[in-house]
């Protein structure tokens, strides 16, 4: 009998004032929402886990519902979960008022992958696991794949400030995934947004 899957501390970037620049980097959109980790161990056994490691399943039944969709034996994805607003920009404030009312009103942006069908993925570079993400991912579903974005880093990084979006979070396409804070995954936020207060 395959050992059931369980929360794992999540991977965070390391707050810098601009992206990485230079070659063996993904760049990818900061979304703005509540960092959450989807452990599926069997269609009648998903639960959402917080960054904390809190159990928020009812608070996120939709991307409960998404996840038994997926087709897959079990799994750990690591993502944000978000409510986008009408221009389809991701609405922290929306999220805050909704969370505990709507739980069919996040979304889930999925970026990692870190156990699937009963393989530890965690020393797979990042980028071929974000290639198996993508493969299970189905269209028109509360779980999206964050695409990564093409072009330069400081060129992203001003097209995601104009857009008024958070940030980009960039990561080494060969990084491994362990717990905790690394200078794998780099954060840049767009400090012209107007700031809101700690989560």
């Amino acid at each position: 009998m395959a050992e059931r899957l369980a929360f794992i501390p999540p991977m965070t970037p390391k707050l810098a004032a601009m992206p990485p620049l230079g070659d063996g980097w993904i760049h990818e959109v900061k979304l703005d929402g509540y960092r959450a980790q989807v452990v599926i161990n069997g269609p009648n056994d998903i639960q959402v886990f917080t960054k904390s490691g809190a159990d928020w399943s009812p608070n996120f039944a939709g991307i409960v519902e998404a996840a038994r969709g997926l087709e897959v034996e079990n799994a750990i994805i690591d993502g944000e979960a978000v409510i986008v607003n009408a221009a389809g920009l991701p609405d922290f404030n929306a999220m805050q008022r909704m969370v505990r009312k709507d739980p069919y009103a996040a979304v889930l942006g999925a970026f990692d992958i870190r156990h699937l069908n009963g393989h530890d993925l965690r020393d797979i570079g990042c980028k071929a696991r974000r290639e198996m993400l993508f493969s299970i991912i189905k269209p028109n579903s509360r779980i999206q794949f964050s695409e990564a974005l093409p072009g330069d880093a400081k060129s992203i990084f001003y097209l995601v400030e104009q857009a008024g979006l958070e940030g980009v979070v960039s990561k080494r396409i060969d990084s491994r995934y362990h717990g905790g804070p690394s200078s794998n995954w780099v954060k840049a936020k767009c400090w012209k947004r107007r700031p809101r207060p700690q989560r």
